[in-house]
């Protein structure tokens, strides 16, 4: 097996490989299955015992998943990796068979972000134990681009002792002569391959949740997409963006309800990123207070001219934070992280005089280090 194994996620890390039953659910493009193929190639010797199979493949046209698991455990099987499981029907009733079965077999799977796994018919939720994985951290980009290899910060350390963690790591590297670059093309891992490329695969892949993985997995009718389309086009083009509900209903076309209704599968898909005022119950049909783009590099592909520096800047820190932490709309401030933490997001003459009166902090672009509750923007991508 070809597979550079110099970089691994730090997903690879967290996981339990331990447990049984493992789901991995990501948007497409984050690297779910270099991941499963790392895991193989990195800590099961004996390939006799392993399988890997993408339920996507014709085969599965004609002979079911769970014939497939009993020849292998007959012919001395014990780790089998499910890709994509999303592309076959009635999968989670299978594998809860294939668990309850095989009671020696270890079994991993991966599926599209908007998968409902602990909602599917067959109940999984007692079975499996689930991970997100998101595209790269900055951190991950410095290791994958640069080889250097920094420790990651819980939110906590880098509040309390910023100066001295951004330090070390400009000693060893020049952090903002990679952040533009990171901001523009580092999220997905796909970047590497053909850099010059970036661009229109990730417009293949926004196009591919929105023509193949909604209408599958939240039975999106086809003839809405173009309306779909419109209304991420108008995000992009006005992110951080504050919707007006009934203006924005009217100019595409759509009921409100339905328009709720297609925001919530967007930000399920891993391309919008909704934010909701502090203290606020969420529900699929709520209004959100303000809508991102879920990261950076989004920005850049889905807008036809160069995106606003401070919508960009936002955008990171939203996405950097919201995969371990809970983020909402404050009433001073950008963003309110854990009910606890008021931030303020921008350039560096940016003097925070919205955070008067508070114990905010200011998340500053193009500094290397910062001081008392100045932090440099990029340190917070150091934290998965």
């Amino acid at each position: 097996m070809h597979l550079p194994m110099h970089f691994q996620r730090s997903l690879m890390q967290d996981i339990s490989w331990e447990a049984r039953l493992i789901g991995i659910k990501g948007a497409r493009g984050a690297g779910k299955t270099t991941l499963l193929l790392q895991r193989i190639k990195g800590q099961l010797t004996d390939l006799r015992q392993v399988l890997y199979v993408s339920l996507d493949d014709l085969w599965f046209a004609e002979y079911r998943l769970v014939d497939l698991a009993d020849s292998f455990v007959k012919n001395g099987g014990r780790y089998l990796f499910l890709d994509e499981v999303h592309k076959y029907p009635e999968w989670s009733r299978e594998i809860k068979n294939i668990y309850d079965d095989y009671p020696e077999l270890y079994i991993v799977f991966t599926g599209s972000s908007l998968l409902e796994i602990l909602n599917a018919r067959a109940d999984l939720s007692r079975r499996a134990v689930i991970y997100e994985l998101q595209g790269l951290s900055f951190r991950e980009y410095l290791h994958f681009t640069q080889e250097r290899v920094f420790p990651t910060y819980p939110l906590d350390d880098l509040l309390s002792r910023h100066e001295e963690i951004a330090a070390e790591v400009v000693r060893e590297i020049k952090p903002l002569a990679y952040f533009g670059a990171y901001l523009e093309s580092g999220y997905y891992p796909f970047f590497k391959e053909i850099p010059e490329l970036y661009g229109q695969r990730l417009s293949e892949v926004v196009n591919l949740i929105l023509e193949v993985e909604l209408p599958q997995l939240r039975k999106v009718d086809i003839a809405w997409i173009p309306k779909l389309k419109q209304l991420l086009l108008i995000i992009a083009e006005s992110a951080p963006f504050k919707p007006n509900v009934s203006a924005l209903s009217s100019k595409i076309g759509i009921n409100r309800e339905t328009l709720l209704a297609y925001l919530h599968h967007l930000a399920e898909g891993g391309l919008i990123r909704p934010l909701y005022k502090a203290g606020k119950g969420v529900s699929r049909l709520q209004k959100p207070d303000k809508i991102y783009l879920d990261n950076p590099n989004l920005a850049y592909v889905l807008r036809p001219s160069q995106p606003n520096i401070g919508t960009v800047r936002e955008t990171y820190f939203a996405n950097q934070l919201a995969y371990r932490h809970q983020i909402s709309y404050p009433q001073v401030g950008d963003f309110l992280v854990d009910q606890q933490y008021i931030f303020e997001v921008g350039g560096p003459n940016k003097k925070g005089r919205q955070l008067e009166g508070t114990s905010g902090f200011l998340a500053i672009d193009r500094i290397e280090l910062g001081y008392q509750n100045r932090i440099p923007l990029w340190l917070f991508g150091f934290l998965y």
